[in-house]
């Protein structure tokens, strides 16, 4: 049963079961943009294997009916990060392609690379900082509404130099495109987002993706729902949404974020809001006198 949202909408219920099943029921054409985060195969809880090939079979196993319900006009966006072993790194994204570059229905449009500045610290490579989103638009000319997604101009004083528009204000007024990395906390364990969940991705992640790749009003679609994060991005923005999830477990943690939504009581993490810069007064900024780098004099 759906609950009923104050914009006259509804709050979604995810279906618990196998998402291949569910897209083989949905009509082609009806959603306007498909979102999701698969499963990483990187040892988490929900995670079946070790073996990479195992996210390729999955990702074939979808991929056919995941275009097809995509509306013509309409958007694909994969969210993933890498598969890591002790000796070797394949970025997931590479996965992706190779499964979707031959549909010629979809036109990959962006690599985005959603970059954050807290996870594991790694000790025999670089420590991973960033993962990526794979945005397809259905056919040459899909939904894209950048004015709904720009940022702040970083220099909003900046005027052309030269040419008939020389002292003119060169920015524009309504704000500067975000472009493809974006800077948005992840949600780790003090996030206030955080649920039991274990690789919740942020609802300002999701947010940006929903305004800028589906009309208000439109379908949101995700066959891997996990904590409910697309379907709480589509309901703060007024878009309709359908979600499916194998475990339980996860749909109820889901169905109780839905609900904290309705009562506004849902705990998040404003998009709009400036990424933390520590002032060096809050005791875990201050450098410890045994540590290798410290403030200049």
């Amino acid at each position: 049963m759906s609950i009923n949202r104050p914009d006259g909408g509804l709050f979604p219920r995810p279906v618990n079961g196998d998402c291949a099943a569910l897209l083989a029921e949905m009509a082609s054409g009806c959603v306007d943009l498909f979102i999701t985060s698969p499963p990483y195969f990187m040892g988490k809880s929900y995670d079946r294997s070790y073996r990479v090939e195992d996210f390729y079979k999955d990702v074939r196993s979808i991929a056919p009916d995941s275009s097809r319900i995509v509306r013509p006009g309409g958007n694909m966006a994969w969210q993933v990060g890498y598969h890591v072993t002790d000796s070797h790194l394949l970025p997931l994204d590479f996965a992706v392609h190779d499964v979707f570059r031959a549909d010629e229905s979809i036109n990959l449009r962006n690599r985005i690379i959603w970059q954050f500045g807290h996870g594991t610290h790694a000790k025999r490579r670089f420590s991973g900082r960033h993962e990526m989103i794979l945005w397809y638009g259905k056919g040459s000319d899909s939904y894209f509404d950048l004015d709904a997604v720009r940022v702040p101009q970083k220099y909003p004083g900046k005027k052309h130099y030269k040419g008939p528009r020389k002292g003119e204000y060169s920015g524009n007024p309504n704000g500067k495109n975000p472009s493809d990395v974006w800077d948005i906390p992840n949600v780790k364990a003090k996030h206030v987002e955080k649920t039991a969940h274990p690789c919740q991705f942020p609802i300002a992640l999701a947010q940006r993706l929903v305004r800028a790749l589906s009309p208000i009003g439109g379908l949101v679609f995700d066959p891997f729902n996990g904590s409910g994060t697309s379907g709480i991005a589509a309901c703060l923005e007024g878009r309709q949404f359908l979600g499916a999830d194998t475990s339980t477990e996860f749909c109820e943690i889901a169905v109780e974020r839905y609900r904290q939504l309705q009562t506004e009581t849902l705990p998040y993490r404003p998009i709009d809001r400036p990424i933390l810069q520590p002032t060096g007064k809050e005791a875990v900024a201050k450098t410890p006198p045994h540590f290798a780098f410290r403030e200049q004099d």
